[in-house]
C-alpha cells in the first residue's frame, strides 16, 4: 500500500470544507486499484463510492456479444458511484480499473447523508456530475465523427492529465477495447503517432514525448472536455 498517499490528493475530497471533512474522514479508508480490478458491474448496486488518487478507472458499455467500448474515465478528479447520490442506485455501465494505483473509498450511506444535506458537498457532486456527462457525451461524437488517429490522440491526453507522469502502461489490445475498435486500427494509428514524434510506444508503455503537437493534431473534443472540467470543477490539490 503506498504509504505516501493522502484522501485530498483527490480534488473533490481536496475540494470540501474543513467541517465536511472531518464529519467523512472517519470513514474514507485507503484501498488498493490493481489493473483490471471491476469496481463496478452493469445492474449491481454499489456500496461505497470510490475516490482515485493516482489509479484511472474507464466506465465501460458492455455489449450482450461481449463488445465494449468506454464511456468516460475518472481519476483524481473525480468519483466512482454517482448512482449512489443521484438516486438512480445502479448504472448499465461497468467500472474498471484502467490504470492501476489506490484510491480511497467511502461507505455509500455516509456520502448519501451530507449530500442530503444540500450544502457544498452537494453542489461539488452535482457540478462533477455535469462535467461528467459533458465528456461522456462528447466521447459519443468523437467516436462518430473523427478517426482513429484523433480518438486516440484524445483518450492518451485525457488519461495523462490524470496521472503524474507522461507514461501509461496498457497493452493495444486494452485500448482497442476502451475505444470500441480493432486491434489492428490502434496498432497501425499507434505507429503513425509514433512516426509523427507524438509518442513512443515499447512492450506495453506509452509515452508521450511531444505533447504541445499532440493536443494540436487531436480533435476538439479533448479541448472540450478540458475546458468544462477547469470550468466547474476546483483544480487546486491539498497539501
Amino acid at each position: 500500500m503506498n504509504a505516501s498517499a493522502h484522501p485530498r490528493q483527490n480534488l473533490l475530497l481536496a475540494a470540501l470544507p474543513e467541517v465536511i471533512w472531518s464529519r467523512l474522514e472517519p470513514y474514507v479508508e485507503l484501498t488498493e486499484m490493481p489493473l483490471g480490478q471491476v469496481l463496478c458491474e452493469s445492474g449491481s448496486k454499489m456500496n461505497y463510492v470510490y475516490f482515485p488518487t493516482n489509479s484511472i478507472v474507464s466506465l465501460l458499455y458492455v455489449m450482450e456479444d461481449g463488445h465494449s467500448a468506454e464511456i468516460g474515465i475518472v481519476g483524481n478528479e473525480g468519483v466512482i458511484g454517482i448512482a449512489l447520490f443521484m438516486g438512480g442506485e445502479t448504472t448499465p455501465s461497468r467500472a474498471v480499473v484502467q490504470s492501476g494505483g489506490t484510491a480511497y473509498r467511502l461507505p455509500g450511506r455516509f456520502l448519501k447523508k451530507e449530500f442530503s444535506e444540500a450544502g457544498p458537498l452537494q453542489r461539488l457532486l452535482l457540478r462533477y456530475t455535469q462535467a461528467l456527462i459533458t465528456q461522456m457525451s462528447q466521447t459519443a461524437v468523437c467516436n462518430r465523427h473523427h478517426s482513429i488517429d484523433q480518438q486516440l490522440s484524445r483518450w492518451l491526453l485525457m488519461s495523462m492529465d490524470r496521472l503524474s507522469s507522461n507514461e501509461l502502461v496498457m497493452t493495444q489490445e486494452l485500448i482497442a477495447n476502451m475505444l470500441g475498435v480493432r486491434r489492428e486500427g490502434v496498432t497501425e494509428s499507434a505507429g503513425r503517432l509514433q512516426k509523427l514524434g507524438l509518442i513512443t510506444y515499447k512492450r506495453g508503455r506509452i509515452t508521450i514525448v511531444d505533447r504541445p503537437s499532440l493536443e494540436k493534431y487531436t480533435c476538439e473534443c479533448y479541448e472540450v472536455v478540458r475546458r468544462e472540467f477547469k470550468r466547474l470543477l476546483p483544480s487546486n490539490q491539498a497539501e
